[in-house]
């Protein structure tokens, strides 16, 4: 009866998410939308003065194999959305709503993977994620067919916090690789939960947790994901990209047959200092921003994430021999 009771929750959950999105989309105003082909591989985004990032995130995924952008701008000053309603492959939406009000922009993400995104493959993403996976050199269209083949709709990914060595800070200038500039990660020290209430794993750790969580690691960042998935209108993101619904999209990281990948995270840019004041105002990358003043104001005083167990980034290969991502079956030349 439990699990009966359970189903019920979960639905009746996923139909207010739904509702909440179609509501929004009257809140979103259509600056230019170009035209989606079929079978066209997209990509969501929700910004907010991301200027000096967004000609390399697109540069990177526009590789991957990304066909059309989708983002919808909450009130950027930096010139980003005229910018952006510029490049011929993304379509641009503004909004000027509360932010933490749409459930930190889920709501309006939600709104257009609904109204644009089903039938799609689409990759879910902030504009400080660059997403990875075991042979990325043959793009997303081999990747999703391949899942597509194998009756998989979603691929789960981790969240690799991206740090320099010595304290935060220095320059960035505009459209630079950030890899240049935050070339280190933690190769190990992550945990893995399995949490029932959403069937998924929980990954934290990574120097966010090892600077700011060490006596608490159950309030670190959540670093698992699933920011790939084939979409339905049905479908709806709970938590940033940590959840989705229906829950069986979290399964990513329980399967041993199917790639998982990660996402570069670049949060850790010079411009990040300046910002925080903001993020703080705006409470944005927790479930439970209440809890995390203090995490704003390290940042603020330029920490360094690094340390001898710190390794320099090169490729996927290096995360999946390191068992951060796995390949799956995925390119193995094996069948499921």
């Amino acid at each position: 009866m439990a699990s009966v009771w359970e189903a019920l929750r979960l639905r009746m959950l996923r139909r207010r998410l739904l509702w909440r999105a179609f509501r929004a989309r009257a809140r979103l105003t259509e600056v230019v939308r170009r035209p989606i082909p079929k079978g066209a591989i997209l990509c969501f985004g929700c910004i907010r003065n991301e200027g000096a990032r967004l000609p390399w995130f697109l540069q990177h995924h526009r590789k991957l194999g990304v066909d059309r952008f989708l983002f919808v701008d909450n009130g950027s000053t930096d010139g980003s959305a005229a910018w952006l309603a510029r490049e011929p492959d993304v379509s641009l939406w503004t909004t000027g709503d509360s932010y933490k009000a749409s459930r930190f922009g889920l709501d309006w993400v939600n709104a257009l993977l609904m109204r644009y995104g089903s039938g799609h493959w689409c990759l879910t993403l902030d504009a400080d994620e660059l997403f990875t996976f075991p042979e990325e050199h043959r793009g997303l269209r081999a990747l999703t067919d391949w899942l597509d083949a194998h009756g998989a709709a979603e691929m789960a990914a981790l969240m690799l916090d991206l740090y320099p060595k010595g304290p935060l800070g220095g320059t960035h200038t505009p459209g630079q690789n950030p890899l240049e500039l935050l070339p280190y990660f933690d190769p190990d020290g992550y945990s893995r939960t399995r949490m029932p209430r959403y069937a998924h794993v929980s990954i934290r750790g990574g120097p966010r947790a090892r600077v700011f969580f060490r006596d608490t690691p159950e309030r670190a960042p959540h670093l698992h994901k699933t920011p790939l998935i084939r979409w339905h209108w049905r479908y709806a993101y709970l938590s940033s990209t940590h959840l989705a619904l229906p829950e069986r999209l979290n399964a990513g990281f329980q399967r041993p047959d199917l790639p998982t990948g990660a996402l570069l995270h670049t949060k850790f840019l010079p411009e990040l200092l300046q910002r925080s004041d903001e993020e703080k105002a705006r409470a944005a990358p927790f479930t439970h921003p209440d809890r995390y003043g203090d995490y704003y104001d390290g940042l603020i005083a330029a920490p360094d994430f690094w340390h001898p167990g710190s390794a320099r980034y090169e490729n996927p290969g290096q995360l999946e021999n390191l068992g951060l991502i796995q390949r799956g079956l995925w390119a193995s030349g094996q069948e499921m």
